[in-house]
């Protein structure tokens, strides 16, 4: 005999047929049935009772964007968050270079120079201050620029002359007083150079960052490259040894695709937990670092248009090559101009990619024109709403043009595009009230609205982080409750409010 347990709550299945629901009926790690208390008592007499009727219970909510085992390592580097200025980013450096080994590098980020107070880039000079014998890297939040003190430089051999490498750009005077911050491609000079941990330390970053997002809610995740192959190695480890607890959709960088050929890897799952699922590509950079791909005019403080990344023509083939695989080309895309160019792109791709029931995906499309939107119908608009708060003093500054369809959540639902909400942790922490907040007051840090009307209701973000990302991930058993949908819920207090993930 199968054992079955039966969920009683207030529940919202995501199905048309079945609005609310009072119970779920679930065994061996499937629902078998969805409807009232009486009814499913009555059928099940002998079931156990997992009485939450005071919480409301959803579909599992899944986070459709992160860097899952960075986001792990993060948890235990410095952080940067809430940083107000040059002067704490010394103070929480020094307060790790007290306890950290001479000669060891201190890894950490989460600042935005626009929340440091900056206008010009920092240098490496402000972070020698405090931290002269450690080599020090710091992402920012956008992960799109690395700010490193000269240690980090002498070791990378980065100096004065040392060439742009393409598609990215050492910061130097005037745009700042000295060497210290790399655009782009141009943080490979000095990341390369970092020491790579071994597999245990990858071991524990994958089961830290899992046990983060169970603990918030979550019980799958889309993860997007952007890591050292180590870390898909570890979480196929984790996935191997019964050990996962999240169900992941995993993305290659598109420079992997002879090995993917190579070994026949498909987007079919091989039965566990973990799957590869997309190829992932970069048109662009990002705001805080004026590296978003841009139409003219571009910055309004006349800083350009920012750095193209991979070259259209790059995304075209191997987009195509990717669909041959059954993985999805996805693709950031921050600017205007990113976003015109992969959808130009993407309109090349449709046909292939509906002979194989698979979704396009851009990833973030956060800056978009009018005569764009209606491209975007059938494709997967994965946007990280909490990213809104922090980046509306900086759209009010440098694209005030485009602050209208900046986040344009509703815009895009309603031209018919398949909305994913994630967080890009370790960009901002994996949370969806954080996403919820956003979504539906679409304030910024500042206490200004941003796009009012792009705004959704708490129902609209919930599918959007549930039944939207199965629906981009291919997944039919996920993102609503219904007969035969993996038996993983998560439970809130209130809709937007305190979660947990519930997973049978």
């Amino acid at each position: 005999m199968i054992p079955l347990q039966l969920i009683l709550a207030q529940v919202l299945p995501q199905t048309p047929e079945l609005p609310q629901a009072e119970a779920v009926l679930v065994g061996a790690g499937r629902v078998l049935a969805v409807g009232s208390r009486a009814d499913l008592s009555a059928r099940a007499p002998g079931a156990e009772v997992l009485d939450h009727r005071d919480l409301v219970l959803t579909p599992g909510l899944c986070d459709a964007h992160t860097h899952l085992v960075t986001y792990g390592f993060t948890l235990s580097q410095l952080g940067l968050h809430g940083a107000r200025s040059v002067a704490e980013v010394q103070r929480r450096l020094a307060e790790r270079a007290a306890r950290t080994p001479a000669g060891e590098w201190i890894r950490g980020g989460g600042f935005l120079m626009s929340e440091l107070g900056l206008s010009d880039y920092p240098s490496a000079a402000d972070l020698d201050a405090v931290s002269p014998e450690h080599p020090v890297a710091l992402y920012s939040r956008d992960l799109h620029m690395l700010w490193v003190n000269s240690r980090a430089l002498a070791l990378a051999g980065v100096h004065a002359g040392t060439p742009d490498p393409e598609g990215g750009q050492i910061v130097r005077p005037p745009l700042a007083a000295g060497l210290g911050c790399l655009l782009e491609h141009a943080c490979e000079l000095v990341s390369r150079v970092i020491p790579e941990p071994g597999p245990q330390a990858y071991l524990a970053a994958a089961r830290a960052s899992v046990d983060d997002l169970r603990a918030r809610g979550f019980v799958s995740t889309h993860t997007m490259a952007f890591e050292s192959p180590q870390a898909a190695l570890a979480l196929q480890e984790l996935d191997r040894r019964g050990e996962l607890g999240l169900r992941v959709w995993a993305c290659l960088p598109h420079g992997e695709l002879d090995a993917a050929e190579r070994l026949g890897l498909g987007g079919s799952g091989g039965g566990g937990l973990f799957q590869w699922g997309g190829v992932k590509f970069f048109a662009d950079g990002a705001l805080g670092s004026r590296t978003a791909w841009l139409h003219a005019p571009g910055f309004a403080d006349g800083s350009g248009t920012g750095i193209a990344l991979d070259p259209p023509q790059l995304i075209l083939e191997r987009g195509r090559r990717a669909l041959a695989l059954g993985l999805s080309p996805v693709t950031h895309a921050i600017g205007d101009r990113a976003n015109t160019e992969v959808l130009d792109v993407y309109d090349q791709l449709r046909p292939e990619a509906a002979a194989r029931g698979i979704r396009l995906r851009i990833e973030h499309a956060q800056h978009l024109r009018p005569e764009d939107l209606p491209r975007f119908r059938g494709l997967v608009a994965s946007l990280q709403p909490s990213h809104l708060p922090a980046d509306a003093a900086l759209i009010r500054e440098l694209l005030p043009h485009a602050a209208s369809l900046s986040f344009a959540s509703r815009s895009l639902l309603q031209h018919g595009a398949v909305l994913a909400f994630g967080s890009d942790a370790p960009v901002t922490p994996p949370s969806a009230q954080d996403n919820f907040a956003a979504s539906v007051l679409r304030t910024g840090a500042d206490g200004l609205p941003v796009a009012p009307a792009e705004a959704l209701t708490p129902e609209q973000v919930l599918w959007a982080h549930t039944r939207g990302p199965a629906v981009a991930a291919g997944w039919d058993d996920e993102g609503h409750i219904r007969l035969g949908s993996r038996a993983a819920f998560t439970l809130w207090d209130r809709l937007g409010g305190e979660a947990q993930a519930l997973v049978l």
